[in-house]
């Protein structure tokens, strides 16, 4: 099968497992919109084996036309540490981090634009399963500022942290802060005890969390930079910015212009 082929029959795969009817578009664009609305609003539960592998190759080949970045190709900015601007879902590294909600089980809302929801769609079914199971163990809500890892699926990196950070209703607080911060240094302690050699952050809590941008990423960079100086762990750290904007501030705090 071919990509549309293969998209086709993932489309018609769970719109059968929904009992939903739907006439399939011919065009690309619309049958993209139609297969990722699908993959956000699917609940937790087991695939068969026939739709996973039609999944896997089509992600996987989806990807591989959108480019995939090594770092290995990159260049820090200070020692182990990196600023790259582009999509987290393409970086090969060995983790990269989620910017989750309290339930952790990915965005439920068709087609959003945020990395909650590029992140499962990309991974594929299997991620939102695995989260789920994490979720019923535990029993409860996943708790701001602390960190759970599981296998990247079929994303390039091997493993996705997944951490909630603050919403920001109103004036920026101090507990803010403090609750941003746990999240790296959560996510820093995870990797090294699951023996990543690097990880790449999004920038949490900003935008759907509204915290601000400049101070995140100064709270971002304070924190892996005390981390790797307490603990002495040579873990690379990417930071991962999507917006020119963050590109600007994050270049600036890293003192790559200089």
């Amino acid at each position: 099968m071919d990509q549309k082929q293969k998209r086709k029959f993932l489309i018609g795969y769970l719109l059968a497992e929904q009992n939903a009817r739907a006439e399939i578009p011919d065009d690309e664009y619309s049958q993209k919109s139609l297969l990722r609305a699908l993959f956000n609003v699917r609940k937790p539960q087991k695939a068969g084996e026939d739709f996973l592998r039609v999944q896997d190759e089509y992600l996987s080949e989806e990807l591989r036309l959108k480019g995939i970045t090594d770092i290995a190709d990159l260049s820090p900015i200070q020692p182990d540490i990196y600023l790259w601007q582009g999509d987290i879902t393409t970086l090969c590294c060995d983790g990269i981090v989620n910017a989750a909600n309290s339930q952790m089980l990915g965005c439920f809302c068709p087609n959003h634009g945020c990395i909650d929801n590029a992140i499962h769609t990309f991974a594929g079914v299997e991620l939102r399963q695995a989260c789920a199971d994490i979720m019923k163990s535990q029993g409860h809500d996943e708790p701001t500022g602390e960190a759970k890892i599981t296998h990247a699926y079929n994303l390039p990196c091997k493993y996705i942290l997944h951490t909630v950070g603050p919403i920001v209703y109103g004036k920026l607080a101090e507990k803010h802060e403090r609750l941003l911060e746990s999240c790296y240094r959560s996510c820093l302690a995870l990797a090294d005890k699951n023996g990543l050699e690097s990880l790449a952050f999004c920038c949490i809590s900003t935008g759907e969390f509204h915290f601000p941008n400049e101070r995140a990423a100064e709270i971002a960079v304070r924190s892996v930079q005390n981390y790797k100086r307490e603990t002495g762990s040579k873990i690379k750290v990417i930071f991962n910015v999507f917006k020119e904007q963050d590109h600007e501030i994050y270049a600036r705090l890293l003192g790559a212009n200089e």
